[in-house]
């Protein structure tokens, strides 16, 4: 009893601090890793009320267990077919380059290759838990830059499984033990597959029919996989990885995510605390040089790898840019691995707690980057002008005497609706978009085309505004509206200039600055919808005819190659 006393009490401890200290980050807008971090650093090294972790430590292993299996449930390949080319390739490539230039350092600063190996692997890749937190409060997860952020995480997700599944039958880094680690993590793979194809489908079916059961079956594969490959020699989180890969192509995974979410929510704070707690503080002294070191690495060379990358694959700077700051940390993959490292003795105390505070710094930064991106971009851009020859060359689709009427700024959602309505004028439309492929599939359809940033001088003067009739932005960016507006008005007084807001206050701007009309699109979406609901109930409306009419319009757009979410710009 006195245990279970003890116990309970230091998880109190434990909840009651990360429960203020939450509130302080949040209100701080800094991510809430940090502050369950925080709490570990402040409960045993600083203040000393919790030495003993070994409970802590089980509990976070359970942590870890189901941060894998919901990154599992959650892998959706589909979902980013139009980004594929840059998250695979490029993803491979910058995963490979920030391995090769890190170890290189790590050896260069005194490490020796196992521990070089280990800090390679770590700060190559980023924080999913944080980039998605971050991507999903601003509402960028649909635009261009957030669906190639999250397809090369996901290509990194998949290297760090493999990397975990490695690093647990490694002792001695032998080709032979390589290739083994490999044929294991091949069959893993492959009973997940068969598990998919013969048996969950009707185990889930069964276990659907009530709320209950569904969870605790879930939670019961979870644990199967889990000590499964525990005993085959890999760790639990391969096994919960497996587990939540199994389930992921399951119809009812939806629901297994929203029950299991909060199970992961309380174990994974437990999992950060107990990275606190483990935190040396006078590593600051010992490891001061490699903590500076790795800070800037990551925080400049790494967003410097990507941006080149994706302008190699031809996105122009800003989706680019973005996409960069999104990835300048490192995050719970590196803290997974350092811990596993810790734990099968191929890491010291010292290490593992150099790499917690890399990332805390890290984190950190870029929350700001991610706060300012616009300001820290528009301050950066003349500096960047040695990647304009990757994206322009043999995206225009413009004859040079050609005088377009209507210019369409941005081809999303509501530009492919807009072009559908003119298709009729051609040769009197121009589309300036920065997403290469949707530039190439537009030009398919004989129009003419632009690929680049609407600010940009260069690509405004090929509008020809002095001579339209008609400007259509589907960009909800207030800044680049306003320019458009500007610029417009300036030349062309008759010009009529359709412009799209992110929210009412953008909305009132631009009307003060000249817009004719502003489109917010959740405001359109719910008036379509009352719309609806409206001719329905008063009969003017077939909703399965309007379902059919829908059903027929998806069609046509999946098969025209615009089956992608909704993107700005």
């Amino acid at each position: 009893m006195a245990v279970a006393s003890n116990i309970f009490v230091e998880l109190g401890i434990i909840v009651i601090l990360a429960g203020f200290l939450a509130l302080l980050f949040r209100w701080a807008r800094q991510p809430q890793l940090l502050a369950y971090i925080f709490v570990g650093v402040l409960i045993t090294p600083i203040l000393g009320i919790i030495t003993s972790s070994s409970v802590i430590d089980a509990m976070s292993t359970i942590g870890i267990a189901f941060l894998l299996f919901i990154v599992g449930l959650e892998m959706d390949l589909k979902k980013l077919k139009t980004v594929a080319f840059i998250s695979s390739v490029g993803g491979t490539v910058q995963i490979a380059i920030l391995f090769t230039t890190s170890f290189l350092i790590a050896m260069l600063l005194g490490f020796i290759p196992l521990e070089a190996m280990y800090i390679g692997l770590m700060l190559a890749f980023s924080s999913t838990m944080i980039v998605m937190k971050f991507l999903s409060d601003r509402r960028e997860l649909s635009t261009l830059h957030g669906r190639i952020v999250v397809g090369i995480l996901l290509m990194e997700d998949l290297f760090a499984i493999f990397a975990l599944s490695i690093l647990t039958t490694i002792g001695d880094f032998t080709p032979s033990i390589l290739v083994l680690a490999l044929l294991k993590f091949v069959a893993l793979i492959a009973a997940a597959y068969f598990a998919t194809k013969f048996i969950f489908p009707t185990l889930f079916r069964f276990a659907a029919r009530a709320q209950e059961l569904l969870l605790v079956a879930s939670l019961a594969i979870c644990f199967l996989f889990s000590l499964s490959f525990h005993y085959l020699g890999f760790s639990v989180a391969i096994g919960a990885f497996a587990a939540g890969l199994t389930l992921g192509n399951l119809r009812y995974n939806l629901e297994i995510i929203a029950r299991v979410r909060s199970l992961r929510d309380f174990f994974s704070l437990l999992f950060f605390v107990s990275l606190g707690m483990g935190l040396s503080l006078g590593v600051v002294q010992t490891y001061w040089k490699e903590l500076i070191v790795f800070s800037l690495f990551i925080i400049l060379f790494k967003p410097l790898i990507v941006l080149t990358l994706c302008t190699v694959f031809r996105y122009t700077k800003k989706p680019a840019f973005y996409s960069a700051l999104y990835l300048t940390q490192i995050g719970e993959f590196a803290l997974i691995i350092a811990a596993q490292g810790k734990l099968l003795g191929h890491l010291s105390s010292d290490i593992f707690s150099m790499v917690v505070l890399v990332a805390l710094i890290t984190i950190t930064t870029t929350s700001y980057f991610v706060k300012y991106n616009s300001q820290i971009f528009a301050f950066v851009e003349p500096y960047l002008t040695f990647l304009d020859r990757y994206n322009t060359e043999g995206l225009e689709f413009l004859p040079q005497d050609h005088k377009p009427k209507i210019v369409l700024c941005g081809h999303n959602r509501i530009g492919y609706s807009i072009l559908r309505k003119l298709k009729r004028n051609k040769k009197n439309i121009l589309v300036v978009d920065y997403n290469p492929e949707i530039i190439a599939s537009t030009a398919r359809r004989g129009f003419h085309c632009i690929y680049g940033e609407v600010d940009d001088e260069e690509i405004i003067r090929k509008m020809n505004l002095r001579g339209i009739k008609l400007l259509i932005s589907t960009i909800p960016g207030l800044r680049e509206n306003l320019i458009l507006i500007k610029r417009t008005r300036a030349v062309n007084k008759k010009a009529r200039i359709i412009a799209t807001a992110a929210s009412t206050d953008d909305a009132l701007e631009l009307y003060k600055a000249g817009a004719d009309y502003v489109t917010l699109p959740h405001f359109l979406g719910g008036e379509h919808i009352a719309n609806i609901v409206t001719g329905v109930r008063k009969k003017v409306i077939n909703l399965s005819e309007e379902k059919e009419r829908h059903l027929h319009e998806l069609r046509l757009r999946k098969k025209r190659g615009h089956d992608h979410p909704m993107q700005f710009g």
